[in-house]
């Protein structure tokens, strides 16, 4: 792109950027879902494993193709997300400094690990703990058949909220950095997590002990954690005045 005399880029350039950007993240989502769509069996078959035989109908003509459509850009994303997130960072990183752009990757870094525990973990252990509860109601005369657009719904809505419920220590390392809380906050209203813990699994979960208590253990694990992260943010602060005082003094 051509720069001004300072070395800025004017309005215009910005814009001609992202729009430049936007076509390729448009042209890889696009392509994935094509691909995704070419192979969209396979996928479905991925996500139905958890069903063990169980059959997935469709009620309306459009809708087993909508429904693989929706599959596909679904499965597009996952896989044009490299991409998205590059040309994301690759328009916004020239405003950085250099310290600023090594904590947003470090904290990026942080989410995408965590979000993908978080989907991982829901689709090897807790989907199908739950596909399993709901499979049990099933009897001779009432045969287990699911809808295809409300059973990718269900799946992609699940494993989504995972990926966002195990990002809890970020957000408590994000918000004990801000100074909204402390590590000896979390501390002491431990049991009143452990209670919100409880109830969230229960409502997630099947009601069944086992389904509950694979869901708490992770959610009470990920609280531990979050209190970990929040006593290495408050030691970083308490260091800085420190440093600052030692630095003065030369």
């Amino acid at each position: 792109m051509t720069k001004s005399k300072e070395g800025a880029m004017t309005v215009l350039e910005h814009l001609s950027e992202l729009r430049i950007r936007l076509a390729i993240s448009a042209t890889a989502l696009l392509a994935s879902a094509i691909y995704s769509f070419s192979r969209v069996a396979e996928i479905r078959r991925l996500i139905t494993a958890p069903m063990q035989g169980g059959e997935l109908i469709f009620l309306s003509p459009p809708e087993a193709l909508t429904a693989n459509l929706t599959l596909s850009f679904a499965a597009g994303a996952v896989i044009a997300s490299p991409v998205i997130l590059y040309q994301v960072l690759a328009f916004l990183f020239p405003a950085f400094a250099r310290r600023e752009k090594i904590f947003i990757l470090t904290v990026l870094a942080g989410i995408c690990f965590l979000f993908a525990a978080g989907v991982l973990f829901a689709y090897r252990v807790v989907f199908p703990y739950t596909i399993i509860f709901f499979l049990q109601f099933a009897t001779e005369s009432l045969e287990a058949q699911f809808i295809i657009s409300d059973y990718i719904s269900f799946f992609i809505s699940f494993h989504l909220a995972f990926g966002f419920v195990f990002q809890l220590p970020l957000l408590f390392w994000a918000l004990g950095r801000a100074g909204l809380i402390s590590s000896l906050f979390l501390r002491r209203n431990r049991k009143f997590a452990l209670l919100l813990m409880l109830l969230t699994a229960a409502v997630i979960t099947p009601p069944d002990v086992l389904s509950q208590l694979i869901m708490t253990v992770p959610l009470l694990f990920l609280y531990e954690l979050g209190i970990i992260a929040v006593m290495i943010s408050e030691r970083k602060k308490a260091k800085m005045p420190a440093e600052a005082g030692i630095i003065a003094g030369d």
